[in-house]
Formats: structure tokens, C-alpha cells, sequence
């Protein structure tokens, strides 16, 4: 799949700057922008002290060691040209009303090359990230890049309808109402659950709502599973099982009872809003997971795929 070329240079932390800008800017959105800022944040909680220094050396200055400031970036500039060739890597299309995912028939972009999608990218920028800590970083790679492309795809793996069928995109041709506003499917679960949830419960205060996620991943009503979500032996195996929950909540709870046209409300909203708020926290978890392996002191590392 394509590669981060070029080094650290003074343009590279130009178009950093630039996309910052545009990324706290009005307009700048994402799974949503809220919900990758607090994938980022979730991770950055729980890396060790040797990873997490290894981030902040790998972040720009400007942001003050803080991952989550940038975890929108590559949202920012995947229609740029020279980034327009990650903008398959954001998503994986799955065969319509089939709700399964398989890599080899799954992982490529419109054109048929291999891996170009969002668990494709998962594994090559972990790749990549993992020579960094051996210390034999391929000169073609920049390192801080993968950081911000690993970062944000973890959280697009756990956006259940970025791996949605292919017909409709994932949902985004899907167009309905949200309560009283028009959207569509993909952007009810990309935003309009969180900012939704935000509004009505938590006075549109996103740190009081990621407090309670933290709150019930480490002592709450999902405690007992974070030993479960982090198990990976091997980067292929786990980014497949993670496409295939994605696809198994869009099938049961993202397509289910929606046709265009559809008002989505409170019904819909009540019974939603606890699976966004736990992929949230397993993408974090997850992120965390990843970086901890290949920036840390543990020996434990990621077996190569057979």
C-alpha cells in the first residue's frame, strides 16, 4: 500500500501547522471531531512512561505533547493531492446486507489494490512504527506521520458504519432526519449521537462525558472487559476482528429499521448512544494498546501473521 515518504522537514511541519489551524477552525468535523479527540485522549491516559514519551518527542512542539490536538489531521488533508491517496484508507466497503468483512476480499480501494483500506492502514503504519523502536526507522517513513494516521484510523476501525456496505458508502447516501435536522446514516453515527448525547446530558461539556467513559472502562460497567479488548497476537487477526464488530453493530444497529426519508429520534438515540460511547472507549483502549507495544519497555510484541 503507499508509504509515508520524506523526513522531518521544514515543510513537513508547515503543513502541520496549516491543518492545525484548519482542524480547530470552524466546520472541522470527524467521527466526530469530539470522537476522536476523546479516542486519543483515552490512549494517551494509558500508555507507559516510555511510549508516552516517544509520542510527545514524535508530536510537534506547538501542541504541547498533546496526541489528541492533531488526531483529526488526516481528515483534514485527505483531499489534498498529496495525500489524496489515503482518502480509501478512512473506511472499508463491505459486500450490501452480507454483515461480514473478509481482508482479502475486503481491503482495497475502488481500483482493486490490495490493503488500501482502514485495516490495511492499521497494520502498515504500525509496521512502520515498530522500526522506530528497534532502531532501523526506514528514512522513507516519517515517523510523527504514522502517529497521526495510526491514531486517527484506530478510531475510524471502531466507527461502526465506516465499515458499512458498498452501495450505500457505509451510510452516507442513506439521507434522513435527525429529530428535526437533515443528515444521513453515516453522519448520525460519525457525530450526531455524540453531540447529541453532549447536549442533552452533559451541558455540551465533551470533558465531563469523557470522564464518565473513563469512569466505566476502569471501574464501571466495562471494567471486567479491557483485558479482552486489548488481546492481540497479531496486528492482521485483530484489525479483522475489530472490521467484523464494526460491521456486526452496523448490521444489527446502524442499518436496522432505517429506510431514506426516516426520522431517527429518541427511540433510535436511547438505544444507540451506549455502543458509540463503548467503541469510543475500545478504540482508545485499543490505540493505547498499539503505541504501549511498539514504543515501550515490554517485551511482548505482535506475532508475524502465518
Amino acid at each position: 500500500m503507499g508509504k509515508i515518504m520524506g523526513s522531518w522537514s521544514p515543510a513537513f511541519w508547515y503543513v502541520l501547522v496549516l491543518s492545525f489551524a484548519l482542524v480547530v477552525g470552524p466546520g472541522a468535523q470527524g467521527w466526530s471531531k469530539e470522537g476522536h479527540i476523546m479516542t486519543c485522549r483515552i490512549a494517551q491516559e494509558l500508555l507507559g512512561s516510555e511510549a508516552a514519551e516517544v509520542v510527545r518527542n514524535l508530536l510537534p512542539h506547538y501542541v504541547n505533547g498533546d496526541l489528541s490536538a492533531l488526531c483529526i489531521w488526516p481528515d483534514q488533508v485527505r483531499h489534498w493531492y498529496k495525500y489524496r491517496w489515503t482518502s480509501p484508507l478512512h473506511f472499508i466497503d463491505t459486500p450490501d446486507n452480507d454483515c461480514t468483512f473478509d481482508y482479502e476480499r475486503d481491503c482495497h480501494d475502488p481500483h482493486g489494490m490490495e490493503d488500501m483500506c482502514v485495516a490495511g492502514a492499521i497494520q502498515n503504519f504500525t509496521s512502520q512504527l515498530i522500526n522506530y523502536r528497534e532502531g532501523s526507522a526506514d528514512r522513507r517513513y516519517n515517523m510523527t506521520e504514522a502517529l497521526l494516521f495510526l491514531s486517527h484510523f484506530m478510531g475510524d476501525i471502531h466507527q461502526p458504519m465506516h465499515v458499512g456496505f458498498t452501495s450505500d458508502e457505509g451510510g452516507n447516501t442513506i439521507n434522513l432526519r435527525w429529530f428535526r435536522r437533515k443528515s444521513n446514516l453515516h453522519h448520525v453515527w460519525d457525530r450526531d449521537i455524540i453531540t447529541t448525547t453532549m447536549s442533552d446530558y452533559y451541558e455540551k461539556d465533551m470533558e465531563v462525558l469523557l470522564e464518565n467513559i473513563e469512569t466505566n472502562y476502569t471501574d464501571g460497567i466495562w471494567s471486567s472487559d479491557v483485558t479482552s479488548w486489548e488481546h492481540c497476537d497479531d496486528i492482521l487477526s485483530c484489525v479483522t476482528k475489530w472490521a467484523l464488530e464494526s460491521i456486526n453493530i452496523a448490521c444489527k444497529w446502524g442499518y436496522k429499521g432505517v429506510e431514506p426519508g426516516t426520522t431517527l429520534s429518541d427511540d433510535y438515540f436511547d438505544s444507540r448512544m451506549p455502543i458509540v460511547m463503548k467503541r469510543i472507549a475500545q478504540g482508545g483502549v485499543r490505540l493505547a494498546m498499539i503505541l504501549n507495544r511498539v514504543f515501550g519497555d515490554s517485551k511482548e510484541g505482535f506475532a508475524t501473521p502465518t
